[in-house]
C-alpha cells in the first residue's frame, strides 16, 4: 500500500476518534451514488484494518470515492487546531538497544508531549519481507522483536532471518542490506532483538570498519560489518564472523543460540545465549563470554558453576576444553554500568526447568539470579538470587537496569531487578544488598518423589509485589456455566501461592512461566527515578507425568523421571479463569519504593468478535519507553495497537493501529535542531503466539508530528 494512503488512513482513523456520535454521519459519493457509513463495523479482509472500526465499505470509500465526498467527511468534524512543532528542545540519538548501555529505555527528548501526542502520524514504514507464520507450511516461525538503533546518522535494525538494514532515519529509505545467510537447523523461533554499534577509538575516522555493526545470529555466530557500507569486517574472527559453538560442539544441533544483541563495553563484546527449555537434563552450558571487538578473540568466559566446581576459562577453551553443560544461561538483554565497569546478567535456571532432584547437583547456585561481573575480566563481583532452586521456569527475563536512588543521606547506586512473578528487587550496585528489606518466607514443599524444594523464598517488602496470590474470589467466567467449570478446575489443582511446586496432581501456577514481567518489561526515567513495568496476569497448569516408552512429548525433560505438561488455566470458552483485565502498566517511585499508579491496557481485538470493545488486555510481550516530556510508549499487546500514556497519572493519551502486533521495545530520536522527533516500533508479531492473537508480519513503523493542520 502506498505510504500516502497509509498516512491518510491514519488521519481518518484519528479523525473518527475525534468525531462526536452525531458527526459519524453517512457520506454520499455523488459520482458513484453509494452510501458509506463511518459507523460500519462489518468484519473485512483488509490486512491493516481487519476487524477494526472501518469496514470493507469504508475501504472501498477511501479508494473509490470522489474528492467532494472525502472533503465532506473531513469538513464534518471540528478538529482541534494542532500546535506548531516546537524545535527548541534537545536532540538525541539512540545508540544502543534500550537507548544506552543501561538499557533504561529513556530519552531526554521533549518535542512530542502529552499535549500533542494525539497528533502523531505515520512518517514512514519499512517492510523487510522477512517473516514466516506458523501455519504457512515453511516450517519456520518468526518473532519481530528488534529495537532499532540510530547512530552514525543512520538507523540500523535486524530481521528475524538475520539481515541487517541501514536506513535513512528520517525517510526510511534503504542505504544498504547485509545478509548473514543463516542455517535454520534446530531453530525454535527466528528472533533478532537488535544490533550493536561500536566505534574503534584507535582507528582513523574514515577507515573501513572504524565504525561497526555487530549482530548475533540464530545459527550461533556474531557477524561484524562496516557501519557505512554493510561490507563484512574481514579482520574480525574468520572472514568477519566468530563461531559461538566453539567449546559447545556437541550441542550444535540441540537449540542454543543468541536472540539478544551483544553488549559493547569499551573494546569488548559480551554475549549470552538462549538454551531450549525442557528437552533434556544435559544441554549446552549457559556460558557468558567477552570477545575482543576488533579481532573477535575470546578474552574471558564466565562459566556459571558453583564455587566448589572449577570453571572453564578462555585459556581452557583455547586448549580444546568444553564448557560445563546444563548451567544457567543469560538469554535476555545484558546491561552495563560503564562508569563502574559492571556488567549485569539476568540469569535463567539450569536444565531441566521443572524437575531437579539430584540431577542438577549444585548448578542452581547462579540460577534465576542477577549476576554482576567485572567488565574487564569477567570475574563475579556479587550475585543476588531471586528464586531459590527454581522449579517453575521463573528465570530472569527482564533486563536489570542501573539507576541512582536519591535518599536523605545522599545518592545511592542501585540496580532494578524485575521478575516474572512480579517481584521487584532494588539492590545496591556495589554490594548487591537490598535497598529495602527482603524477607525469606516459608513456602509450600513438593510432594513429588525424588524432588526437593527450598524451604524459603525471598520476598521484597518494597516495592510491594505487583501480583498478589489468587483466591477463590478471583475465579471468573464469561458465563455462569464456564465460571462453574473454572471453580471446579480450581478445586482440583494444588495451589498455595506463587511458589506452589509442580505436582503429579496438577498445580496452578500464577504468575506463570510467561510472566508477570517478561523480557524488556521495564523502563526507568533517569531524571525522576520513576520506573514503568508492563506485565500480564496469565495462570497456567503444571503437571508432571511419566512418559511411556517411545512417547513423543513437547517437554520430555530427558534424564528426569517426568515430562512436564503445561496448559492455560482457562475455561471451556478459552478465556483465562481469572477476572480481567489481564494486562497492566505500573509505575513505581524507586526512591521511596511506593507504587504510583496502575493502568490496564489492551483489548481482545484479534481474539473475539468486536474484540476492540473488550478492554480486558492479554499477554504483554515487549517493552515500554519513557521520554522526558512525560510520556510512556508501548506496543506489546496482541491487539496490534501502539499506545502512549501520561507518566504522571497513567492516563492513556493516544492509541493507533499498527499493521501487526508490536512485541518489541519502542525507541525515539531527534537528530538536528531543525528536525522532528521520531518514535519507532517494530510491528511483526510472534509466530509462536498466533493462537493467542499475535499477528505476524514485518513492519517497522515510524511516527512523527505533522507539518501543519493539513
Amino acid at each position: 500500500m502506498a505510504l500516502y494512503k497509509l498516512r491518510a488512513l491514519y488521519k481518518l482513523r484519528a479523525l473518527y476518534k475525534r468525531m462526536t456520535l452525531c458527526q459519524r454521519m453517512a457520506v454520499i459519493d455523488p459520482q458513484a451514488g453509494i452510501r458509506y457509513s463511518a459507523m460500519q463495523t462489518k468484519p473485512n479482509n483488509n490486512k491493516f484494518f481487519s476487524g477494526r472500526v472501518f469496514s470493507m465499505r469504508f475501504d472501498h470509500f477511501f479508494y473509490s470515492c470522489s474528492v467532494p465526498a472525502l472533503s465532506l467527511l473531513l469538513a464534518a468534524c471540528d478538529t482541534p487546531t494542532r500546535r506548531p512543532v516546537d524545535y527548541s528542545g534537545p536532540t538525541a540519538a539512540w545508540e544502543d538497544v534500550g537507548g544506552d548501555k543501561r538499557r533504561s529505555q529513556f530519552s531526554p527528548l521533549t518535542q512530542i508531549t502529552p499535549d500533542n501526542v494525539a497528533d502523531l502520524e505515520v512518517a514512514w514504514i519499512h517492510n523487510s519481507g522477512d517473516f514466516a507464520r506458523a501455519g504457512d507450511g515453511s516450517g519456520k516461525v518468526t518473532a519481530f522483536e528488534a529495537s532499532p538503533i540510530v547512530v552514525n546518522d543512520s538507523l540500523y535494525y535486524c530481521t528475524p532471518f538475520n539481515r541487517i538494514f541501514s536506513l535513512d532515519p528520517e525517510t526510511g529509505e534503504e542505504r544498504w542490506v547485509f545478509d548473514a545467510k543463516i542455517d535454520s537447523t534446530g531453530v525454535q523461533s527466528h528472533i533478532c532483538r537488535g544490533v550493536t554499534f561500536w566505534q574503534d577509538p584507535e582507528a582513523q575516522e574514515d577507515a573501513i570498519c572504524s565504525k561497526r555493526i555487530y549482530m548475533a545470529t540464530v545459527d550461533a555466530r556474531i557477524v561484524s560489518v562496516d557501519a557505512n557500507t554493510g561490507l563484512a569486517c574481514k579482520a574480525f574472527g574468520r572472514g568477519g564472523e566468530i563461531d559461538l559453538m566453539v567449546g559447545m560442539e556437541d550441542f550444535r544441533l540441540s537449540g542454543t543460540y543468541p536472540t539478544s544483541p551483544p553488549l559493547a563495553v569499551n573494546d569488548l563484546l559480551v554475549t549470552g545465549a538462549l538454551v531450549k527449555d525442557n528437552q533434556s537434563s544435559i544441554m549446552a552450558g549457559g556460558v557468558v563470554r567477552g570477545f575482543d571487538a576488533r579481532s573477535g578473540k575470546l578474552r574471558w568466559a564466565f562459566d556459571p558453576v558453583p564455587p566448589g566446581m572449577k570453571p572453564v576459562t578462555a585459556s581452557d577453551i583455547a586448549n580444546g576444553a568444553s564448557y560445563t553443560s546444563s548451567t544457567p544461561n543469560a538469554w535476555s538483554l545484558i546491561t552495563a554500568d560503564v562508569e563502574r565497569g559492571h556488567i549485569y546478567l539476568p540469569m535463567g535456571n539450569p536444565a531441566n526447568d521443572y524437575y531437579a532432584g539430584k540431577i542438577r547437583g549444585e548448578l542452581d547456585y547462579y540460577g534465576s539470579s542477577l549476576v554482576t561481573l567485572d567488565a574487564a575480566t569477567g570475574k563475579v563481583l556479587w550475585h543476588f538470587q531471586a528464586v531459590h532452586h527454581d522449579l517453575w521456569d521463573y528465570d530472569i527475563a527482564a533486563h536489570p537496569v542501573p539507576f541512582v536512588q536519591q535518599t536523605v543521606e545522599g545518592p545511592v547506586p542501585g540496580v532494578m531487578l524485575a521478575t516474572k512473578i512480579g517481584h521487584i528487587f532494588l539492590l545496591h550496585a556495589e554490594t548487591g544488598e537490598p535497598l529495602f528489606p527482603v524477607e525469606e518466607r516459608a513456602v509450600p514443599q513438593t510432594d513429588v518423589p525424588g524432588e526437593w524444594t527450598s524451604p524459603t523464598q525471598p520476598f521484597p517488602t518494597k516495592p510491594a509485589p505487583l501480583m498478589p496470590d489468587l483466591s477463590e474470589e478471583d475465579i471468573w467466567g464469561v458465563t455462569f456455566w464456564d465460571k462453574g467449570k473454572c471453580k471446579k478446575l480450581f478445586g482440583s489443582l494444588r495451589y498455595e501461592g506463587v511458589f506452589t511446586p509442580p505436582s503429579l496432581q496438577g498445580s496452578l501456577q500464577y504468575p506463570s512461566f510467561v510472566g508477570g514481567i517478561n523480557w524488556a518489561g521495564v523502563s526507568i526515567n533517569q531524571d525522576t527515578n520513576v520506573a514503568v513495568a508492563g506485565y500480564h496476569r496469565f495462570p497456567f497448569i503444571l503437571k508432571l507425568e511419566q512418559l511411556k516408552e517411545g512417547q513423543a512429548h513437547p517437554y520430555p525433560q530427558h534424564g528426569a523421571p517426568y515430562a512436564m505438561t503445561t496448559s492455560l488455566f482457562g475455561s471451556p470458552l478459552g478465556a483465562p479463569c481469572i477476572k480481567p483485565p489481564w494486562s497492566y502498566l505500573s509505575a513505581i517511585d524507586l526512591n521511596t519504593g511506593e507504587h504510583l499508579w496502575k493502568q490496564s491496557f489492551g483489548t481482545l481485538n484479534n481474539l473475539a468478535p468486536m474484540g476492540s470493545l473488550f478492554k480486558w488486555g492479554g499477554m504483554v510481550l515487549g517493552g515500554n519507553m519513557q521520554t522526558a516530556s512525560g510520556l510512556v510508549f508501548i506496543g506489546a499487546t496482541m491487539d496490534a495497537n501502539f499506545r502512549a500514556f501520561d507518566t504522571s497519572s497513567g492516563q492513556q493519551l493516544w492509541e493507533t493501529d499498527v499493521p501487526f502486533s508490536a512485541h518489541a521495545m519502542p525507541m525515539t530520536y531527534r537528530l538536528r535542531k531543525n528536525s522532528k522527533q521520531f518514535v519507532v516500533i517494530a510491528a511483526g508479531g510472534k509466530g509462536l503466539f498466533e493462537m493467542v492473537g499475535s499477528k505476524t508480519g514485518d513492519a517497522l513503523v515510524a511516527f512523527s508530528l505533522p507539518d501543519s493542520n493539513n
